[in-house]
């Protein structure tokens, strides 16, 4: 399982790697092109984007505090990984979707000392975003799901079956 989970993140980072170099080579030198729009209607369009700040463009210019707390973030993820790998593929790959998503961004913020963000939501216009983004909000709405609907379902199953263990010794 870990051998997939690392394989997950290597496709994922791999893959916000090469739209960032197409970003950087095609889309840099025109700014901004159409990308997914119906009718008149723009959904999403394509602006090259030097984010050298966290979310939202918050913390601008904070370079290695962003190199060191999301390196600290990646590495307690990878620990969470291996202790919790067993106990549920799904909060795996949610683990395993924010690990790649901070990899490909700190992968950014050392070559660069920015993030390359290319994805424009045109309807509510509130970010400019990346691959490694989406794996990280993937990832939190993931860990949510699971907080408020898998596990709970884990520890009533626990609870049951530890009931019933202990009435089974009791039948002994």
């Amino acid at each position: 399982m870990l051998i997939i989970l690392a394989l997950l993140a290597a496709v994922f980072v791999g893959a916000d790697q090469l739209v960032k170099y197409w970003a950087i080579h095609e889309l840099k030198p025109v700014g901004t092109m159409d990308f997914i729009h119906i009718g008149g209607f723009k959904i999403f369009d394509l602006t090259y984007l030097e984010n050298d700040g966290a979310i939202f463009g918050s913390m601008s210019g904070q370079r290695w505090f962003l190199i060191g707390f999301t390196s600290l973030v990646v590495l307690g993820g990878i620990v969470f990984l291996f202790k919790a790998y067993r106990r549920s593929k799904f909060l795996a790959t949610a683990i395993t979707l924010f690990i790649a998503g901070g990899i490909g961004n700190l992968i950014d913020r050392f070559r660069f000392a920015y993030v390359v963000d290319m994805f424009e939501f045109k309807p509510f216009r509130f970010a400019i975003f990346n691959v490694a983004d989406i794996c990280v909000t993937f990832a939190f709405i993931m860990l949510i799901w699971y907080a408020l609907f898998i596990e709970p379902k884990i520890e009533k199953a626990k609870k049951a079956e530890k009931a019933e263990q202990e009435k089974a010794d009791e039948n002994e």
